[in-house]
């Protein structure tokens, strides 16, 4: 009889640690190791020491509350989602583990884990894991209690208790029975400071985004290579999360596949593919320890771009390169925005789209009838990095209000960009049906919109080039390896 089963522990190696499987195969006679997989899990201790030093030093009062994830049902109670840590608990101690908080006391800088230890009825069930004060020692936590003892621990000091917001409703249900239904309001310091901490990215972080890029390039070719006339959507959105799960990767957000590029979050994979469309696949991994990746690439289900396909493809070219060249410290988003808007609509103009003047068009907003989204966003531990925390305090600061112009109203960032940030550059172009129906009705920029001339694009969909650049001290540097983005190159890809 041939049996099999694992031991799991952590190990430190240059610094950072690891999670170590040993799979072991034995038979009555014969008892042998056969396989051994090291997975890095989190980095140093000194790490995460310094980023909550950091956090307790600028608040400087009361006791920091950042709540760990629980398992969350499906359908029923014992049928649980994929379990994704809170990016905010990741950021100050790596644990990736469900059931844990954290308090960071501001006046001695100490940090107490809380959480409990498997019971045997646990690892019989799901098997076994690591102890909670092992958890403590690799994160550099200086205490350990039981959970029980979380709301004595928050409420026995009268101190200021401050916590991120909730996104969650198992998390306000949990905030409420351990603070005894006090009212307590999400703190605007401890927001601040954490957005100011995690924006900027350290080398160590730079190295996560650049292995998930990685694996997200090869997500890419593939559904570049196995795109054709006659298949599913739902079959190509299949073999891009397959590939991520085959290397050990999950998805840092739903697979965008679609023909009908112009539903710009398009989850519906239900459309088969014809020779004639463009196929948008907006696609990322995680790395191991959950920095995302944010890649879009549009092309052709027959392998080969149509004239007037490729001219609508360059000008979104075009525009990713003229907003590259805004990224720079100093230099605020929202101005690489319109930057890109511009160039959409000189080359719409060429087109006979457009008409009129460029930079009066963009003042009006007629070109968001073809740009209705922002340039892109801030990216890191969330692919939309910390929106969580709030959008505007993330992506404005006192400098940058945001607009309400249909279109300029949607920018996620549009402050000065600062050494360390990352970002995604994602220019679109998109032809919407029902958008176009409405603004020819009202006439809305009839000035600057051949309305007549959309008729040969009520098919065309939409077409989108992202990438994921960090801005550097003189200027920005594309992450991870070079993915097919001019039309030479995918088509050579596809050919």
């Amino acid at each position: 009889m041939l049996v099999g089963h694992y031991e799991k522990n952590i190990c430190k190696i240059n610094g950072s640690y690891y999670l170590f499987y040993l799979f072991y195969r034995h038979n009555i006679n014969c008892y042998k190791l056969v396989r051994k997989r090291l997975v890095k899990l989190m980095f140093s201790s000194k790490t995460y020491n310094d980023r909550r030093e950091v956090l307790a030093k600028n608040l400087n009062n009361g006791k920091i509350l950042l709540m760990g994830n629980s398992q969350v049902p499906m359908n029923y109670p014992s049928n649980w989602l994929r379990f994704r840590q809170d990016s905010n608990f990741l950021y100050y101690c790596g644990l990736d583990y469900p059931d844990l908080n954290l308090v960071i006391d501001t006046s001695s800088g100490e940090s107490t884990l809380f959480g409990n230890d498997l019971t045997i009825q646990d690892i019989v069930w799901e098997g076994e894991r690591t102890s909670i004060a092992n958890m403590a020692e690799v994160s550099g936590i200086q205490s350990v209690l039981p959970s029980n003892q979380l709301s004595s621990f928050l409420l026995g000091s009268n101190e200021t208790i401050h916590y991120l917001p909730l996104y969650r409703q198992d998390q306000q249900v949990f905030l409420e029975s351990i603070l005894n239904n006090n009212k307590i309001e999400s703190s605007k310091s401890l927001i601040i400071n954490v957005i100011s901490q995690r924006s900027i990215k350290t080398e160590d972080e730079l190295s996560e985004i650049e292995s998930a890029i990685e694996v997200t390039m090869d997500m890419h070719k593939l559904a570049m290579r196995q795109t054709s006339d006659g298949i599913l959507e739902q079959t190509i959105a299949g073999k891009i999360e397959g590939y991520a799960l085959q290397n050990g990767r999950e998805l840092a957000y739903p697979v965008i596949f679609t023909t009908r590029g112009e539903i710009l979050h398009n989850h519906n994979h239900n459309n088969i593919m014809c020779s004639g469309q463009l196929a948008l696949n907006d696609s990322g991994a995680e790395s191991p320890m959950h920095y995302a990746s944010d890649i879009t690439r549009t092309f052709p289900v027959s392998g080969r771009f149509t004239d007037l396909q490729k001219e609508i493809y360059n000008i979104v070219y075009n525009m990713q390169e003229a907003a590259f060249d805004y990224c720079k410290p100093g230099n605020s988003y929202r101005q690489a925005h319109l930057t890109a808007s511009k160039i959409a609509v000189e080359g719409l103009i060429n087109m006979g789209i457009m008409k009129g003047n460029a930079d009066d068009a963009v003042k009006e907003g007629a070109h968001a009838l073809f740009f209705p989204h922002s340039l892109g966003h801030m990216l890191g531990l969330d692919v939309h990095d910390m929106e969580g925390l709030g959008e505007d305090l993330v992506g404005y600061n006192e400098e940058s209000n945001r607009s309400d112009q249909f279109g300029l109203a949607y920018l996620r960032l549009a402050k000065e960009l600062v050494e360390g940030f990352v970002l995604t550059v994602e220019p679109g172009i998109y032809f919407i049906p029902h958008l176009i129906n409405q603004w020819k009705a009202e006439n809305k920029s009839s000035a600057f919109i051949n309305y007549d001339s959309l008729n040969k694009f009520v098919d065309f969909g939409g077409i989108r080039i992202e990438d994921n650049v960090v801005i550097t001290s003189d200027g920005y540097r594309i992450l991870g390896p070079h993915i097919p983005r001019t039309i030479n190159e995918i088509e050579d890809v596809m050919a």
